[in-house]
């Protein structure tokens, strides 16, 4: 088949890398100039690493691998830590904090230069007869047999299919970024979260040096941006235990991504005919699970099982997919929806065991997962 991937993301890359070594045609097509640099970290738990080994990517070299998570209270305190390194023992797949141009260029490595096309915005989808269409904003189309959108939360492919944005703002927002900052976390294999009143500052080791950093803060659409984030975020978060005062004193404005949180309800089909999505164009989420990545690698590995299985029924095996990780994906996006890790309760968190999280957790992958089941 000749296949058309609108979106150079986690999920379009992934999926490219997987049917191209099934023998089928691929295309990708990227709004962008070139490879995307920007978007901070991502942690991947094991079934994220899983499917990357099936599809022959290799972390070696990258990313941080995260054996603990500890909450801590804005005073430093801590008030719980999860041995995550359980989960990834249970599973056989490590968990890695890695920036995610490093993630995508190792999803891109291999893949023939011409099969991913920069500086084509796409503006129109169609299925016409036994095909697709795309439309660019250049003036140009291209016909395939099958259309995939990982075109992310402003899907043009997804709006074309659902007639609208579903999402709405979660109430909350993300500061973030990836800084060489030579604290001990970052030469760790812990990741640490600070919850307060006014919001969570989480740091968590990426590799090379470098540490993931984010700061969650309620936030709504027609809030306005501060001239400076950083000044906005040390009046904030400035009187907080260490490191936090250290992120804070080493990052400037020109560090600092913005990242709105928008959720919305994650239907059972997602597309029709020829045509369906996958990653947060089919299920935009917050990052509060840190499972955006993952959830867009499972819709990859399930899509390419089901082409596989499918024969000739493309359009059934697009909706076997659908309907297979909906559920799954529906509960992460609810989960992740209630922001209820960024809510300031301590009393509440220390009343749970770390052993009963710690198995909690293991037990919660495998539910949300696809791949480990």
């Amino acid at each position: 088949m000749r296949v058309l991937i609108v979106g150079a993301g986690v999920g379009g890359l992934a999926a490219a890398r997987a049917l191209g070594r099934d023998g089928h045609d691929v295309i990708v097509f990227e709004q962008a100039d070139g490879p995307r640099e920007g978007g901070a970290a991502v942690t991947l738990w094991s079934n994220g690493t899983g499917i990357l080994g099936e599809l022959g990517v290799s972390l070696g070299g990258v990313g941080g691998q995260i054996d603990v998570l500890e909450q801590r209270d804005y005073r430093g305190k801590v008030l719980a830590s999860v041995d995550v390194g359980r989960s990834a023992a249970h599973y056989g797949h490590p968990n890695i904090c890695l920036p995610r141009r490093r993630l995508l260029e190792r999803l891109a490595e291999g893949l023939p230069p011409a099969m991913i096309r920069y500086g084509r915005a796409c503006t129109a989808v169609a299925q016409e007869g036994a095909g697709v269409t795309v439309d660019f904003a250049d003036g140009s189309r291209e016909a395939g047999d099958l259309l995939i959108g990982a075109d992310g939360r402003k899907s043009v492919v997804r709006d074309a299919l659902w007639g609208h944005d579903p999402a709405e703002a979660s109430g909350w927002a993300t500061w973030q970024g990836v800084t060489p900052i030579p604290l001990e976390i970052t030469s760790s294999r812990r990741g640490v979260m600070f919850v307060g009143p006014v919001g969570l500052c989480g740091l968590m080791p990426a590799g090379e040096g470098l540490l993931q950093w984010w700061f969650d803060q309620r936030w709504t659409p027609g809030d306005p941006m501060p001239a400076s984030p950083m000044a906005a975020l040390r009046e904030r978060f400035g009187g907080w235990a260490r490191p936090v005062q250290e992120v804070l004193a080493a990052v400037g404005d020109d560090d600092v991504g913005f990242f709105p949180h928008y959720r919305h309800a994650v239907p059972p089909t997602w597309g029709t005919g020829l045509i369906t999505l996958m990653g947060d164009a089919a299920h935009s989420m917050p990052p509060t699970r840190a499972q955006g990545a993952n959830q867009t690698l499972e819709d990859a590995w399930e899509l390419v099982s089901a082409l596989r299985r499918g024969g000739d029924d493309v359009a059934g095996a697009l909706r076997r997919y659908e309907r297979t990780r909906a559920p799954k994906a529906g509960l992460v996006a609810k989960q992740s929806g209630t922001e209820d890790t960024n809510e300031y309760r301590p009393w509440m968190v220390k009343l749970l065991p770390n052993a009963l999280v710690t198995r909690y957790h293991t037990h919660w992958l495998g539910t949300i997962s696809n791949y480990l089941n």
